[in-house]
């Protein structure tokens, strides 16, 4: 039965992230919102949903390890698998100067985990600075939005209710599929004695990141570079300042050891190398994609091993 429900989050998470974002573009579509600012937005925060459910619903049950694996594996998987994946369909393209700032706001959020990790906890406050971080950061990329290119694309935009359907359609799946996938996790991990921070780290964070995989290796393959990315670095700024933020607001959350010695350190790394590619870079080839793809496996290894 606990399998039956893992499945099921997983495909809960996966329809009802790709239902959210299709709502969400429509919608920012129709109000004449540039792709990169919808990438770095919208979708980026459609995406996360998954993770901000799971991370809220793990934390209220009492296993703040996943809480805490699911938001930081995301991002180190966000970087090193979808960002490495999509690169190796098709080289990614870096332009314009919007996501050179944004890519460094998220470098700018890891690094603030440093002394709240430290702290062995996340209580209201730091949550509550982490959410009026992120209300800042989205009052200034959509007031600066106007200033990037519009969307060319010929895609006829669908009417607002049907944008509206697919939004709420999308959240409602979601919440049952965040359920399921804790659930069936958290008794996996306790049958066979798998901590719950790997299990957060990997089988979690994975499941939650469907959403960013679809969408950002689906761009990928229409060579939608700016998509692919701003999904990819809007994700990590949401995932650090909205989700783990709001959790502690709702459930302040205890910080374990393995976080602040191995995986605080792998994500650190993993946002400099990807901050490194879009500042020095035009492109992410795909000799960087098998390279990224490689250390997520690296990754994997270790973590279990702790």
């Amino acid at each position: 039965m606990d399998y039956v429900l893992l499945i099921a989050g997983f495909i809960g998470l996966f329809l009802g992230g790709d239902a959210l974002v299709r709502g969400a573009a429509g919608l920012a579509r129709r109000l004449g919102i540039p792709p990169l600012v919808i990438g770095l937005t919208i979708v980026g925060f459609g995406t996360s949903t998954p993770e901000l459910l799971v991370s809220v619903d793990a934390a209220m049950r009492g296993v703040p390890d996943i809480a805490v694996g699911n938001v930081v594996g995301s991002n180190i998987g966000n970087i090193l698998l979808i960002a490495g994946l999509s690169a190796l369909i098709y080289p990614i393209r870096i332009v314009g100067d919007t996501l050179r700032r944004d890519t460094a706001v998220m470098m700018a959020a890891t690094l603030a985990l440093v002394p709240l990790f430290w702290l062995g906890s996340m209580g209201r406050l730091s949550g509550g600075l982490l959410v009026a971080a992120l209300a800042t950061y989205l009052y200034i990329a959509f007031r600066q939005g106007g200033n990037d290119h519009e969307d060319t694309g010929t895609t006829a935009v669908p009417p607002a209710w049907v944008s509206v359907l697919w939004l709420v359609g999308g959240i409602v799946v979601l919440m049952f599929g965040a359920q399921a996938l804790v659930e069936g996790a958290v008794n996996i991990a306790r049958r066979f004695g798998v901590s719950e921070a790997f299990i957060g780290l990997s089988v979690v964070a994975v499941g939650t990141s469907l959403p960013e995989l679809a969408t950002s290796v689906i761009a990928a393959i229409k060579r939608q570079s700016e998509i692919a990315i701003g999904n990819i670095v809007g994700s990590n700024i949401f995932n650090i300042l909205g989700i783990l933020g709001l959790t502690a607001v709702i459930s302040p959350i205890p910080v374990a050891d393995r976080f602040i010695g191995f995986d605080l350190p792998v994500m650190l790394a993993a946002s400099l190398v990807l901050t490194a590619f879009l500042v020095l870079r035009p492109v992410i080839g795909r000799v960087s994609g098998g390279l990224m793809l490689a250390a997520y496996a690296a990754y994997l290894w270790g973590a279990q091993a702790i």
